[in-house]
């Protein structure tokens, strides 16, 4: 099926009838342009959200034939301080269960949470010296119900922001959506403090392939595709990226002017 194609800015969207028919197509977007960065450099570096609303997605991807994943290296976009690596409730641990364990990058790099909980400026420079390092090729990243990307809540969010990594404390509209995604319990098991690649590092991203399905997005959505480009709406930034793919369905841009 051919997808509905729209534009804001640089940002393209397509729209997709439902939720696996999104996840299958960002999946073959994400394996044609890891072909393309594979074929001219030794190695691709990707960056990856943990999120409830990329689980079709990744499913798809992990699918996906001839894919060169020794080739990769693997970063994810935020975690919470205090959970430890391995912690089953930590962004690192769910994004072994749901791909890096099935595809088995080259490497991996980690946010460690017990590591923020002790010197959090050590553990956010170490990481961020890592994505730095090298950049990143390719984001593969969500929309918060907030507009967030990654832990850049409204209220923490910098365009133009000094660090690559930094301590952040969410809001309560985000550690309310962690606990309808089934991450935790109850409201108040979810941390305060997390770790968070923030809005500079992601948007120096070369590409970025972002995920968005579900109604409860549509009015993040709208405000990131119609509203102005502001940090009210951290991911209405995309609308300025170079190379930028967003894939959605009929319920995400419900919302969205036709």
């Amino acid at each position: 099926m051919t997808a509905i194609q729209l534009r804001h800015g640089r940002l393209v969207t397509e729209i997709l009838p439902d939720r696996e028919r999104v996840g299958a197509a960002a999946a073959a977007h994400v394996a044609g342009r890891l072909a393309t960065i594979l074929a001219t450099r030794d190695e691709a570096r990707l960056i990856f959200a943990a999120a409830a609303s990329q689980g079709e997605f990744l499913d798809a991807l992990v699918a996906m034939p001839g894919i060169d994943w020794g080739r990769v290296v693997a970063f994810h976009l935020d975690e919470y301080v205090g959970l430890p690596l391995g912690d089953e409730r930590s962004f690192g641990e769910w994004l072994d269960r749901r791909i890096w364990s099935k595809v088995r990058p080259g490497r991996v790099g980690k946010l460690d949470g017990a590591a923020a909980a002790r010197d959090p400026e050590a553990e956010c420079a170490r990481y961020g010296e890592l994505l730095t390092a090298g950049g990143i090729d390719l984001a593969l990243i969500g929309v918060g119900e907030n507009g967030h990307l990654a832990f850049n809540d409204p209220h923490v969010a910098d365009f133009h922001d000094p660090l690559a990594v930094k301590v952040v404390e969410i809001d309560d509209r985000s550690r309310h959506q962690q606990v309808r995604d089934g991450a935790f319990a109850s409201f108040e098991a979810v941390p305060r403090l997390a770790m968070t690649v923030t809005m500079s590092a992601l948007l120096a991203s070369r590409a970025v392939s972002v995920v968005v399905p579900g109604a409860q997005k549509a009015a993040a959505v709208a405000a990131m595709l119609e509203g102005p480009i502001t940090t009210a709406c951290p991911a209405s930034a995309l609308r300025d990226h170079p190379d930028a793919v967003m894939f959605v369905d009929e319920a995400a841009v419900s919302g969205v002017t036709p």
